[in-house]
C-alpha cells in the first residue's frame, strides 16, 4: 500500500492520442463497430436478467463503456454489465430495490478508486484461484438457473430467488412447457454454437437474434397458434429517450446495509477487470497500468448509477473481439459506444420483437462459457484445500449469497494457507554435534561441537502466530533438563509478526529467571529491526544477538563451561 506516494492515474487514451494516426483510426473503426455489434445483444441481455429493463443494459454499456475507454488502464478494455454481476444486482434490488442498487454500486465505485489511489492494482489478484473459480462457476450455474423459465416458456412471474425453491418451481410446472418457445430456444441455441464453425468473427449471438426474431416475425403471421413472448410483450414500448441523471439519498442505515454488497461488487469488478487486462496484455503485448484501470472502472461505476445503470467491468469476450478485429487504442472502445448509441436511438422498436427465448439461449450459452467446467476438472486434482475452497465457494455462491461465498472463501483460504505454512515450517533441535551449513548449498561443511548444556533450535520459515505456539510446545517438550544456554537460530526466518515476538519476549523472561541465557542466531536484517524496536535485543543482551551459528556456539559453549566450573567449586 502507498500512502504517500503520487496517485497513478495515467489514462491510456490521453496518451494515445498524442501519436494517433488516419491508419490507427480506419483500425479502431472496423474493431469499434464489430465490438458495438457484438455488444447489443449482451447488454440487453443481462439488462433482463439483472431484474432491470433492456433500456437500462444499453445505457450501462453506452456510458460504462465510454468511462472505462476514456479513463482506464488498458489500450483495448471493453467495458459494459457483464455475467458476472447477474446474480449480485438481481439480489439487491430483490431486497433493497433500485435506489439501494444506486447506492451499492457507487460505494463500490469509491472502493475501486481508493484501491487505485493507493495502489492496490496488483494485490487484487492475489485472490486465490480457486475462490475466482469457485464463484464464477457458481454465477455460471445461477445465471443457467435463472433462464430456464424463458427458454421453457413456463409463463411464471413470480419465480423464488433461492436456487433450491426456484428449481422445485420448475419441476412442478413442468407441464406447461410451451412447445413453440422451446423450438425458438433450442435454434437459437444451434445458430449460437454453429456460427464459430462458419467463422470465428461473426457474433453468434447477433446472428441467432437476427435470423430468429425475422422468424418467429414471419411465422406469428402465417402459423395459426405460433405465439412466443418478445421483449416488447414484457416491457412494452422501449424508449429511445437518453435518461436525464437522476440523484438518490444516501442514508446511514443505507450505507451499513448495502456496504458488504458493495464490497462484493468492487471485488469482482476488480478481479474481472484486471483478469481481462491481463489476458489483453498477453495476446497484444501492451501494459497494463493497474492502479489507473482501477480508477478508471470506479469512475464508471460512481457516474452510471445516476442515469440508472448497472455495475460496470471490463468483459473479456468483448475485449477479446476488440483485439481480434484490430482494435489497439480506448478509441475502439469509444467507437463501441458510439455504436450503441447509435442503435438506441434509432433501433430499438426492433429490439422490441426478439423472442425472451432466444436471449435465454444467449445467457445459457454465456453461463456454459463462464462456468469454466474443465478448468473445475483440473483443479480437482490440486491439493484438497484447493478443492475445498472451490466447493465451499461454489455451493455458498449457488445456495446462499455470493457475497457470502467471496467472505468465507477468502476465510477458508487463508485458515488453509496459514494451516500449509505452519505445517511446512520445520522446527529442529539440536544438541553434542551440529553442521553450521546444513539445509544449504554450499559443499563445505563445518561442524560444530555443542558443549553440555547447550540447546539449539532452529526455525525454517516465517516466525507467525500460528508457529509462535507449535515453537514453544517443541520447546518444552525437547528439554530433558534444564539448559545453560538456548540457541535460537533464526537464518530460515523471512519475518516475524507481533505474536512472534510477544511468545519470544516471554521465553527470554522465563529463561532468564530460571539462569538460562539466550543467544540469537543469524537474525536477518528486517527481523532484527523487529526486535530491536520490540525491545527483545535489549532484554537479551546485544552481545547475545549473533550474525553467525559459529559465534553463536562458541558463545554458548563457554558460558556453558564457565557454569560448569563454578559448579564444581
Amino acid at each position: 500500500m502507498n500512502l504517500t506516494g503520487k496517485i497513478d492515474f495515467q489514462p491510456k487514451l490521453f496518451s494515445t492520442l498524442r501519436h494517433y494516426s488516419a491508419e490507427r483510426f480506419k483500425d479502431d473503426l472496423v474493431a469499434g463497430v464489430v465490438v458495438g455489434i457484438v455488444a447489443l445483444p449482451l447488454a440487453i441481455a443481462f439488462g433482463i436478467a439483472s431484474g432491470v429493463s433492456p433500456t437500462i443494459g444499453l445505457i450501462t454499456a453506452i456510458i460504462g463503456g465510454f468511462l472505462v475507454s476514456a479513463f482506464g488502464g488498458n489500450s483495448v478494455q471493453i467495458g459494459g454489465p457483464t455475467g458476472a454481476f447477474i446474480v449480485i444486482v438481481y439480489s439487491i434490488i430483490q431486497n433493497f430495490g433500485i435506489t439501494g442498487l444506486a447506492v451499492a454500486t457507487v460505494m463500490a465505485g469509491l472502493i475501486l478508486v481508493l484501491l487505485g489511489m493507493f495502489h492496490l492494482g496488483t494485490v487484487i489478484k492475489f485472490i486465490p484461484y480457486p475462490i475466482v473459480v469457485g464463484f464464477t462457476s457458481g454465477i455460471a450455474l445461477t445465471i443457467f438457473s435463472t433462464q430456464i423459465n424463458d427458454f421453457l416458456g413456463l409463463g411464471l412471474t413470480n419465480v423464488p430467488g433461492d436456487f433450491i425453491s426456484k428449481w422445485g418451481i420448475y419441476f412442478s410446472n413442468l407441464g406447461n412447457v410451451d412447445f413453440y418457445t422451446v423450438l425458438v430456444g433450442i435454434v437459437s441455441l444451434v445458430i449460437i454454437t454453429a456460427t464459430p464453425l462458419i467463422s470465428k468473427k461473426l457474433p453468434g449471438s447477433l446472428i441467432a437474434i437476427i435470423v430468429v426474431t425475422a422468424a418467429t416475425f414471419m411465422l406469428e403471421r402465417f402459423l395459426p397458434g405460433f405465439n412466443v413472448e418478445t421483449i416488447g410483450d414484457r416491457f412494452g414500448a422501449l424508449s429511445t429517450d437518453i435518461p436525464a441523471p437522476q440523484g438518490f439519498e444516501f442514508t446511514m442505515n443505507s450505507v451499513n446495509l448495502l456496504l458488504p454488497s458493495a464490497f462484493t461488487i468492487a471485488i469482482l469488478c476488480a478481479i474481472e477487470s484486471l483478469l481481462s487486462a491481463t489476458v489483453a496484455d498477453g495476446v497484444t503485448g501492451s501494459r497494463t497500468n493497474s492502479n489507473t484501470e482501477l480508477i478508471g472502472q470506479g469512475i464508471a461505476n460512481i457516474v452510471v448509477p445516476f442515469f440508472g445503470g448497472i455495475p460496470v467491468t471490463g468483459a473479456i469476450a468483448r475485449t477479446m473481439t476488440n483485439i481480434t478485429n484490430g482494435g489497439r487504442t480506448p478509441v475502439a472502445g469509444i467507437v463501441h459506444t458510439l455504436v450503441l448509441l447509435l442503435i438506441f436511438l434509432f433501433m430499438m422498436p426492433l429490439i422490441n420483437m426478439v423472442p425472451m427465448s432466444c436471449l435465454a439461449a444467449v445467457l445459457i450459452v454465456v453461463a456454459y462459457n463462464m462456468s469454466g467446467w474443465r478448468t473445475v476438472v483440473g483443479i480437482m486434482h490440486s491439493p484438497k484445500s484447493d478443492v475445498s475452497v472451490l466447493v465451499v465457494t461454489f455451493l455458498l455462491t449457488v445456495i446462499f449469497d455470493l457475497t457470502i461465498a467471496i467472505e468465507i472463501g477468502l476465510l477458508l483460504a487463508i485458515i488453509l494457507f496459514l494451516r500449509r505454512v505452519m505445517e511446512n515450517t520445520q522446527i529442529r533441535v539440536y544438541s553434542e554435534q551440529l553442521d553450521a551449513a546444513e539445509g544449504s548449498d554450499t559443499t563445505l561443511h563445518e561442524v560444530l561441537d555443542v558443549a553440555k548444556g547447550v540447546e539449539v533450535y532452529e526455525i525454517d520459515g516465517p516466525f507467525f502466530f500460528g508457529v509462535a505456539t507449535k515453537f514453544d510446545e517443541i520447546m518444552r517438550s525437547s528439554m530433558s533438563e534444564k539448559p545453560v544456554v538456548r540457541i535460537i537460530r533464526m537464518r530460515r526466518v523471512p519475518f516475524i509478526d507481533a505474536t512472534g515476538v510477544h511468545n519470544l519476549e516471554l521465553l527470554v523472561r522465563s529463561s532468564q529467571k530460571l539462569g538460562i541465557h539466550v543467544v540469537l542466531s543469524g537474525v536477518s536484517e528486517q527481523v532484527h529491526n523487529v526486535l530491536s524496536k520490540a525491545g527483545i535485543e535489549d532484554l537479551v543482551g546485544a552481545d547475545h544477538v549473533c550474525d553467525h551459528i559459529t559465534r553463536a556456539v562458541i558463545m554458548a559453549n563457554r558460558i556453558a563451561e564457565s557454569s560448569a566450573r563454578h559448579n564444581t567449586l
